[in-house]
């Protein structure tokens, strides 16, 4: 639950330097679970996804910040990340590069966040 903390808290649009991938599938992890929730509530008081569509659009920088720095810990640019907007392939290619390990020490985006 920290990790995702820290996302929101600290990182909030932070698209620098690097985020180890504990990092990342922590703040997906959380995120898919608040998702479900907020569907849920969504469902028990009978609103169109208005909750569901609310948590997205205050998740949306901190997502793509911590997907950017992911990317960033596999020595790849930010801009990869607009590869998402390519249906199925973007998003397997996306997904593919998050689970990639780090970069061992230091690369063009800061210090293995490992090592600190």
């Amino acid at each position: 639950m920290n990790w995702f903390i820290d996302c929101i808290t600290k990182n909030y649009t932070n698209f620098n330097g690097r985020a180890r991938r504990k990092e990342y599938w922590m703040f997906a992890l959380f995120n898919f679970i608040l998702t479900v929730i907020a569907a849920i509530i969504d469902k028990m008081i009978g609103s169109p996804l208005a909750i569901t569509a609310i948590l997205a659009l205050a998740l949306l920088l901190p997502s793509l910040a911590v997907t950017v720095r992911r990317l960033h810990d596999t020595s790849k640019s930010g801009w990869w990340v607009l590869l998402q907007l390519i249906p199925y392939i973007g998003i397997i290619i996306i997904f593919v590069f998050c689970v990639l390990d780090s970069t061992p020490g230091r690369n063009q985006y800061g210090e293995n966040p490992k090592g600190l």
